[in-house]
């Protein structure tokens, strides 16, 4: 085994696995050098837009969640990297850079080029996968002084933050008269939630406590002010702090945040499964089936399936431990995207896209852009054919410094993952039906701790030596 090949994964719809390795083949032609437009892995991970090569922070962080998959055949920290080192004096990071001249994109919607705060999570995610705790320790100042700025820029006297709705990415979402973002605003209890986080894993006690208070400071304001016990839903608030009437997909962050109780979190989830609202055929649209604004055909943010958005909502389910939903939703995410690459059509060209239609397969569409959504966008793309693939589909939740390997699975399957690098450590995890019944073979190079649970039948966490072994499910 070449520990620079990609894992392999096993599953029983072999469509699945042949998206899965089209992606990882697709990536090598988007890590551009931006002095020559060539192809390198030491470049940036880039859509090139009519020839210009822009880094986008909400894609940037977003990709960095697949590209952890790629056993270091690509750094999944380049992107990240290159915001850190054009941070300003004041803390500022821009949303959007142009590689070729290092300049700022600045826009008339976003005068300060602020976009959504998420990179303290994208770190607790590479530090779990890679096991690097002085990467933390380097980016920790760089993050800190980017809380700063947000606060002392965008922080209003009620404890919530202004910011232009157009700096979560929704460009035409109908959030007219937002003044309070409650993405926004969630992202940022996100990332306070896992900068405290990052602080235990520092062993630093008061910056852990700076940035929980700062969390628990949001999570409280948005609990009061944003959410609408009538429509079960949180609401972007305008400038007099009162509740906008659309229900945008920006309502489901505070579930990645945290921040609903059981309660609300039943009546916020139950919009999921509800065909009138968000319960879309294909999962998820990005605006309730029943605003006025909701468009069949898409058309951007008033209708069409993101990847990046589903993967979000879909490890909001997971923070309620709603494993069941979440699973059903990645793999009915994936068959629509699996019939955007193969369509049934021959005289259609199948790939993977920016956007899908809410209501039946396809790519989305826009009356005002034909050169949208882009296509082969492996950037969020990724998230659904290998992130959710691994980790929803297959069931695998992976932390390189606990050494542990979870697996969390409704039922017995034929899958698993094969030769995943774990730093210095390949491990390899199939399940099998042989006459002894069901069967899960494990090879590795180290000792690492297992835990299996299928749920609602049988959980069980165990030592599993270096070499190879297996267990037979029904002696567990």
């Amino acid at each position: 085994m070449n520990k620079r090949d990609f894992p392999k994964i096993h599953f029983y719809d072999q469509d699945f696995v042949d998206i899965y390795d089209k992606t990882w083949s697709w990536l090598h032609d988007f890590w551009l050098d931006a002095n020559c437009n060539e192809a390198s892995t030491n470049g940036y991970f880039i859509h090139p837009e009519n020839e210009e090569l822009f880094l986008d922070q909400f894609e940037s962080i977003f990709s960095s969640f697949f590209l952890v998959y790629s056993n270091r055949n690509y750094p999944a920290n380049q992107n990240l990297d290159y915001f850190y080192a054009r941070q300003e004096k004041d803390g500022a990071i821009r949303w959007k850079y142009n590689v070729k001249n290092d300049t700022p994109i600045m826009t008339e919607n976003n005068l300060e080029g602020v976009g959504m705060p998420l990179f303290a999570w994208a770190e607790f995610n590479l530090y779990h996968k890679s096991g690097n705790k002085r990467r933390v320790k380097e980016v920790m100042p760089v993050l800190q002084k980017y809380m700063t700025w947000i606060d002392e820029h965008f922080k209003q006297q009620n404890g919530l933050y202004n910011v232009p709705p157009e700096a979560s990415t929704m460009y035409n979402s109908p959030r007219a008269g937002t003044f309070y973002p409650v993405d926004f605003n969630s992202a940022l209890a996100i990332n306070a939630l896992y900068m405290s986080a990052l602080g235990d894993i520092l062993n630093d006690k008061e910056l852990s406590f700076q940035y929980k208070r700062m969390y628990f400071s949001l999570k409280t304001r948005i609990n009061s002010k944003m959410w609408n016990p009538d429509t079960g839903f949180y609401h972007d608030l305008d400038e007099f702090e009162e509740k906008l009437p659309q229900k945008t997909i920006a309502g489901f962050w505070p579930l990645m945040a945290e921040i609903p109780n059981e309660d609300k979190a039943d009546m916020l989830i139950s919009h999921l499964t509800n065909p009138e609202t968000f319960g879309t055929d294909h999962p998820f649209a990005t605006l309730s089936a029943d605003d006025p604004a909701f468009d069949k055909n898409g058309n951007g943010f008033c209708g069409s399936v993101y990847p990046a958005f589903n993967f979000m909502i879909i490890k909001g389910l997971e923070k309620y431990q709603r494993w069941d939903l979440a699973r059903e939703c990645a793999i009915r995410h994936l068959y629509y995207l699996l019939d955007g690459m193969f369509p049934g059509d021959t005289k259609i060209k199948g790939d993977l896209w920016e956007a899908y239609l809410p209501c039946k397969e396809g790519h989305a569409i826009s009356p005002d852009n034909e050169n949208w959504p882009k296509t082969r966008y492996v950037h969020t793309a990724g998230l659904s054919t290998i992130a959710l693939m691994i980790e929803n589909v297959i069931g695998l939740s992976i932390s390189l410094p606990r050494k542990t390997v979870d697996w969390i699975i409704p039922n017995l399957e034929v899958m698993g993952i094969e030769n995943l690098s774990l730093k210095r450590n390949m491990i390899t995890i199939l399940s099998n039906k042989s006459l002894r019944g069901w069967e899960i073979q494990m090879e590795s190079e180290k000792l690492y701790y297992f835990t299996i649970n299928i749920l609602g039948q049988k959980k069980k966490t165990l030592p599993i030596p270096s070499g190879k072994c297996s267990m037979l499910i029904d002696k567990l």
